[in-house]
């Protein structure tokens, strides 16, 4: 259910906010920006992966290979992203330095946050609340 409605809830909140934000014209401001954009997308995006309540599809996909491979959450992530900016380039996507700093950050944003997230919530007994690497 969590899946489902992460599709839903983005794209809904995508279509009515993007009119209203504002469009800035200094290349600092706009890296500044994009950089506080990723530390945000990497705080919520490993806020409800620790609540366990259903991935979005990419988050599904990265913890599925990261629990097959074993190989630390940030590593997986950026290597998607990675792969998906080499892929969409030739097809004549824009890359540029948001991009760029999106698919190489992201990866250890979320994988920061989750461990973060994961030392408040782990059980009394000290086990952690789940098995993953991040």
């Amino acid at each position: 259910m969590g899946t489902i409605l992460n599709i839903i809830i983005i794209s809904l909140v995508l279509e009515l906010s993007v009119p209203y934000l504002p469009v800035f014209t200094s290349p600092y401001v706009r890296i500044i920006v994009a950089a506080l954009g990723v530390i945000f997308t990497g705080l919520g995006g490993g806020i409800y992966l620790i609540a366990n309540l259903g991935p979005g599809p990419r988050d599904g996909l990265m913890i599925g290979i990261q629990k097959l491979t074993s190989l630390p959450i940030a590593l997986v992530r950026s290597t998607f992203e990675v792969s998906v900016v080499l892929l969409g380039w030739p097809l004549g996507s824009v890359v540029g330095t948001g991009t760029l700093l999106f698919a190489f950050s992201i990866g250890p944003c979320v994988a920061t946050t989750m461990t973060v997230f994961q030392m408040f919530f782990a059980t009394k007994d000290g086990a952690e609340c789940d098995d993953r690497k991040f």
